[in-house]
């Protein structure tokens, strides 16, 4: 964003037409602040230093007093020099001149200089972001504590635009609002199944909640924060940007962003080991594109194969069905041409669900159902395990509703398989509930 754009934040245009969208206009306070910051001065050494690490340059001073760095500052703003401590040989000061006085920080080097959590390639870069820093932290302290307050995220830009297109998209592609709940199947024949299926409950909406994915980030050139349109000061790491949709916020307005992330699809760069919410909500699906895919094949080729699921493919061919995802998405061949062993179809879609950073049924569920499933009554059993089911996110529920109403189909060719329900749970539980990760 280019700074001259960036005034008060009133005269901002508003627009319902997500074609018309125009940025708020941004506030420019704490940009003009860093403008204003006192520019480093480094104080050299007259004298060629034997014991200067190679490190540093004439800024080093070699064993020096407090008392004598603060001489040779001279009260100059923004002056700065490095000493080896008197005290700890083998130990390095930074001596910053600011707000008329001399601070010292402890120095160091790992490859990179750093007195705090930001790392700087060089000395001159680490003093001009403290420099910034110090200064807008004291002309605006007040200013930053109150800055999230009223903040422009709920009325526009990220949040405007983002309603906006997705009902403009949603509405083209759909008249009714998606639900997830349980289905009656009419080919239940259990009496205490019945019940549970066609009991009432709250319908489960697919609203797909996902908190941002935001990661420290050092932006080049000016930026705003989108959530309080505050200028984003320093010289490097100025914020957090989500990795899955690029927001751009304060590390401290980060916090308060509600979990709406809409993955951007440029920024989803595989399919595999991807978190199965960011992915459905990357190609606004109810389910990974992997599952819809692999089920469809194996339904349409393979429900009598002998050791569904439990044969596995050759091991190199799954890789290759697994790196087709990655590579073209839902345009990914796994047609018998491609891949004529339908055990290789099945593998990959077992690798999918191993891979999957958080598990279809999550970790902080997982001992939920298995307490439910402990219940010795049956019918208190199912009810609790319904509980549990409902508190699944949504991409989690429909993801194991539909493989659940899947491998149902594959008992009923048990005879030609060989995989009844035991046998297919010895083989996905783990899959199910990754109890690899759950060791300790």
């Amino acid at each position: 964003m280019a700074a001259s754009s960036n005034s008060s934040l009133s005269g901002s245009s508003l627009s319902s037409d997500p074609e018309d969208y125009q940025p708020p206009i941004w506030k420019s306070y704490l940009y003009q602040l860093q403008q204003e910051a006192p520019r480093p001065k480094r104080v050299t050494c007259p004298q060629e230093m034997e014991t200067r690490p190679k490190y540093y340059g004439r800024e080093f001073h070699g064993i020096i007093s407090r008392e004598h760095a603060d001489v040779l500052l001279g009260g100059v703003e923004g002056a700065y020099l490095i000493r080896e401590s008197q005290r700890q040989p083998g130990t390095y000061t930074l001596a910053l001149r600011f707000g008329h006085q001399s601070l010292n920080y402890r120095l160091f080097y790992d490859g990179k200089h750093f007195v705090g959590e930001k790392r700087f390639e060089s000395v001159h870069d680490l003093v001009t972001d403290a420099l910034i820093t110090l200064y807008i932290e004291t002309k605006a302290a007040e200013y930053i504590a109150k800055m999230t307050t009223n903040p422009i995220y709920e009325h526009l830009g990220y949040t405007s635009l983002l309603k906006d297109k997705t009902v403009h998209r949603l509405s083209r592609a759909r008249t009714e609002p998606r639900r997830v709940t349980f289905q009656p199947d009419e080919k239940i024949t259990s009496p205490v199944v019945r019940k549970t299926a066609l009991k009432d409950a709250p319908e489960k909406q697919c609203s797909y909640e996902k908190i941002h994915n935001f990661k420290v980030h050092t932006f080049r050139g000016p930026h705003w924060c989108e959530y309080c349109a505050n200028f984003m000061w320093g010289l490097i790491a100025q914020g957090v940007r989500c990795s899955d949709c690029g927001l751009n916020v304060h590390k401290q307005c980060s916090k308060l962003v509600p979990s709406d992330c809409q993955p951007d699809l440029r920024r989803i760069k595989k399919v595999f080991s991807c978190d199965l919410t960011t992915l459905v909500k990357a190609h606004n699906t109810t389910r990974p594109m992997v599952v819809d895919m692999c089920i469809r094949e194996i339904e349409l080729r393979g429900m009598k194969s002998e050791g569904l699921y439990r044969v596995s493919g050759f091991s190199e061919h799954v890789e290759d069905a697994r790196l087709a995802f990655d590579r073209d998405g839902d345009k990914a061949d796994i047609s018998a041409s491609a891949f004529a062993d339908i055990n290789i179809i099945a593998g990959v879609l077992k690798l999918y669900l191993r891979d999957l950073p958080i598990p279809v049924i999550t970790f902080d569920l997982y001992s939920k159902f298995i307490q439910s499933a402990k219940i010795p009554d049956s019918e208190s059993r199912l009810e609790a395990i319904h509980d549990a089911l409902l508190q699944l996110p949504p991409a989690h529920y429909e993801t194991l509703r539909y493989l659940m109403a899947h491998l149902k189909r594959v008992t009923v060719f048990e005879k030609d398989n060989l995989m009844n329900a035991e046998n297919l749970g010895i083989v996905l539980v783990q899959l199910l509930c990754s109890l690899q990760n759950l060791m300790p």
